[in-house]
């Protein structure tokens, strides 16, 4: 059975081992678990009972991550994307006073014509017309992303008034403690530990409770608590007209997180094509856009994959086993998740931060002295950390590139998908800014 296992997965093709593939799951969920009580604490601020979107969150996180390693095999985790959580919560809402039952019907539809577009080949064709150059800036743009989060987390920098980010209190135990865990992954990245990044995190969390700087407070949790959002979606409501725009907004700023997500983690491991296109590429997609429309019936925003799966592939992860790892411990968080909130920013900060270098290392196959792709790359890996958004840092880019190619007389007409995107982006900026 496990010999039938290892062929469908590829084990021998990706040189790699169970023992690999399952810490890689492990570490690539230690880094994302706070989504199980961050996604929670946004949406319940639009009327949602909290433990039901808890345990929707880690639901829709295990039943995405699943799908996506046992049918696409790929190490991609899943989950309620960050910002298409607050968009749904604090301008959806909040802001325009729709109630979140509406809200997640617009979520629905969104999933439902992603899947419309997957099967006929619209979103594979999206992904191709972007220059594979590109698609080194944007996982160079995402590893600047999540080591300026880790940063952030660590307390290394900090918000400034009068310059924007300074030096944060470097005699802050919990600072400390996260430079702690840099300089033990580091140096067990340097002697080829392929558990570095697990280690590490689980060291410095060691070291954390040691010095009492963990907070623990165990919490009652009733997992049929999914009863109150399950279901209670309003399709026939998102269909109004006013709600056109926000499903415009869940389905294009989805579409361009996912792409720039899926180009920087598939191009870290390795697992493009020599042509630089993606393997399996439709059922990549068929599993994002089914995740987001199981999560609408569940009682979340819209799922997406994740760029801390990079954390797994930095870990050695290179199969579909990793993201099935990660799956089912988010499936076992339903029921432990007050342990699982345990785990502080510092702890997982320096995973992000050197995970964020190794996701550098694809910029030198950049033409920097070519103005025409080193000044779009240069937009996608400036503007992505500075923005915290990938569709947005990944916009900048297309528009640069389309507008060089067609100044400088190199527009091709088999290229039209390319001007379509940037044309695209340019009507995000225009007329959705505010996402």
């Amino acid at each position: 059975m496990l010999t039938r296992l290892e062929r469908y997965f590829g084990f021998a093709a990706h040189n790699t081992t169970w023992r690999i593939e399952i810490l890689a799951g492990l570490t690539t969920f230690i880094t994302m678990a706070y989504i199980i009580f961050v996604n929670p604490a946004i949406l319940s601020a639009t009327g949602m009972p909290l433990a039901a979107v808890t345990t929707a969150t880690c639901l829709c996180a295990a039943f995405g991550s699943i799908l996506m390693g046992a049918l696409a095999n790929y190490p991609l985790a899943l989950a309620p994307g960050m910002g298409l959580n607050a968009y749904f919560t604090y301008t959806v809402v909040k802001g325009m006073g729709v109630p979140w039952q509406t809200a997640l019907g617009a979520v629905f539809i969104s999933g439902v014509l992603f899947l419309l577009l997957t099967l006929g080949g619209i979103r594979q064709r999206l992904l191709a017309a972007i220059p594979y150059q590109l698609h080194a800036a944007v996982a160079g743009g995402i590893g600047l992303f999540i080591a300026f989060i880790g940063l952030l987390n660590s307390g290394l920098i900090v918000p400034s008034a009068a310059t924007t980010l300074a030096l944060g209190n470097l005699h802050a135990h919990t600072t400390q403690l996260a430079v702690f865990g840099i300089l033990l992954i580091a140096v067990l990245q340097a002697y080829r530990v392929r558990a570095a990044m697990l280690i590490g995190v689980l060291a410095t969390l060691a070291a954390g409770i040691l010095c009492r700087q963990v907070n623990y407070a165990p919490s009652t949790f009733n997992p049929m608590a999914i009863r109150d959002t399950a279901f209670h979606l309003d399709i026939r409501g998102a269909l109004h007209i006013n709600a056109l725009e926000i499903i415009f907004v869940f389905l294009f700023v989805d579409l361009f997180d996912n792409i720039g997500t899926l180009v920087g983690v598939t191009d870290r491991a390795g697992l493009t094509a020599p042509d630089h296109t993606i393997p399996r590429l439709d059922r990549i997609f068929f599993a994002d856009a089914t995740s987001t429309i199981v999560g609408s019936l569940a009682g979340t925003s819209t799922v997406t994959s994740y760029i801390e799966s990079s954390s797994g592939v930095a870990a050695g992860g290179r199969t579909g086993v990793t993201a099935i790892v990660t799956g089912l411990l988010f499936l076992l968080a339903i029921f432990v998740a007050p342990v699982v909130g345990a785990i502080p920013g510092f702890a997982t900060a320096p995973a992000l931060i050197l995970v964020g270098v190794m996701m550098l290392s694809g910029i030198g196959a950049i033409e920097w002295d070519a103005p025409r792709i080193a000044i779009p790359a240069f937009l996608i890996l400036i503007t992505v950390p500075l923005t915290s958004s990938i569709a947005t840092g990944l916009s900048f880019g297309l528009i640069g590139y389309a507008a060089l190619e067609l100044a400088t007389g190199r527009a091709r007409r088999r290229h039209w998908m390319l001007y379509l995107l940037a044309a695209l982006c340019l009507l995000r900026f225009l007329y959705v800014a505010h996402t």
